[in-house]
């Protein structure tokens, strides 16, 4: 995160221009974590900048801050963007109807359409979920401790109902149509879970209500529910990103696939065209030698099997990140299902994997 110093109200214009300079944009409705005097901090969206004051939003509490009250302001980071032109930059991004106002870090602004976006979806391995939320001025320092734990790229959207501390990684966004379940351990498709990290993660105004994990909120109006269908249809727009060129070797992926076919079993639960299972079965954490924490805190207490659409580009693998390789996972099921590979049939499948 960029943190641009306030040190008067005077220094305000030059800040925020070089906030944008720095693609941190200091803007209405821009997320901020502001840092007074007296060394307390907020987390919230600015609401209105005036001359003396900002007005600050946060957990639905608006508050008037003196801008000589502020010692100083944390803009979040760009994000890494990848266009179909084969374009990489890291901008900050702001929505402009259909397309996105783009604040490059090295070159200057552009605006590029939704469609021309190839990398959308990614899931960021850098966010620091846990630490961001532990920086809520109502939380007991118990809790805090916990989040500060998770460290970047996890997250539990189960801990503020259960109490457990047991994150995952942030699974990525992209490759979802056609796959009935977007879980890591099933409970619905798309729709349910924006529902419910919605509604139970992000305090959204809305209803939610699943019987198998004791949930039953209601709201009038629900303000989330109407919004599901379109977001959705959004979310399965998002491609699968292609694996870059010259990433791996496509001899040995053909004679991988061959592998994936055959001696390693993989296309058992792996079914093309998806690469899943999912919507047809779930697994016990014993099938797959996986850790049962998350399971049993789900609706189902299994796993479904994870599509590989793109699995060259998310390492670490597996719900807990414990394979940092696609090597790793080979060997992991290797063991796990006892299966007889040579050096060089994981070696290809390894390729294959790559290729998808």
């Amino acid at each position: 995160m960029q943190r641009v110093s306030l040190l008067s109200s005077r220094h305000l214009e030059a800040a925020c221009v070089a906030s944008a300079l720095l693609a941190a944009p200091c803007a209405v409705g821009a997320q901020q974590t502001v840092v007074l005097a007296n060394g307390s901090q907020l987390n919230g969206r600015l609401a209105n900048i005036t001359d003396t004051t900002w007005l600050f939003r946060m957990a639905g509490v608006e508050l008037k801050l003196a801008l000589d009250s502020i010692a100083s302001f944390v803009a979040f980071q760009p994000v890494g963007l990848r266009l179909r032109d084969g374009t990489v930059l890291a901008a900050a991004v702001l929505p402009a109807g259909d397309s996105l106002n783009l604040v490059a870090v090295d070159g200057p602004p552009r605006r590029a359409a939704l469609r021309d976006l190839a990398a959308v979806g990614w899931p960021n391995r850098d966010l620091n979920v846990g630490a961001i939320v532990a920086l809520s001025l109502v939380l007991p320092e118990a809790v805090k401790t916990v989040l500060r734990s998770w460290g970047p790229g996890r997250y539990d959207a189960y801990f503020n109902q259960d109490g457990v501390s047991d994150p995952v990684l942030i699974p990525p966004a992209y490759g979802l149509r056609d796959v009935a379940l977007e879980t890591y351990t099933g409970e619905g498709p798309v729709s349910y879970w924006n529902n419910y990290v919605a509604v139970t993660q992000m305090h959204g105004q809305g209803s939610f209500s699943d019987p198998r994990l004791g949930i039953d909120i209601v709201a009038q109006p629900d303000r989330v529910t109407p919004k599901l269908p379109v977001l959705r249809d959004y979310q399965l727009t998002l491609e699968t990103p292609a694996p870059p060129p010259g990433s791996f070797d496509p001899v040995a992926a053909e004679r991988g696939r061959t592998v994936f076919n055959g001696p390693a079993r993989c296309a058992t639960c792996h079914i093309p065209p998806t690469v899943t299972d999912a919507g047809f079965t779930l697994h016990a954490p014993s099938e797959t030698g996986m850790d049962p924490v998350r399971a049993t805190r789900g609706a189902n207490g299994g796993y479904r099997t994870t599509p590989l659409r793109g699995a060259w580009q998310r390492a670490p693998y597996f719900h807990d990140g414990h394979a940092a390789t696609l090597a790793a996972v080979v060997d992991h099921y290797a063991g796990v299902l006892g299966l007889s590979l040579t050096a060089q049939q994981k070696t290809d499948l390894v390729e294959y994997l790559k290729s998808l």
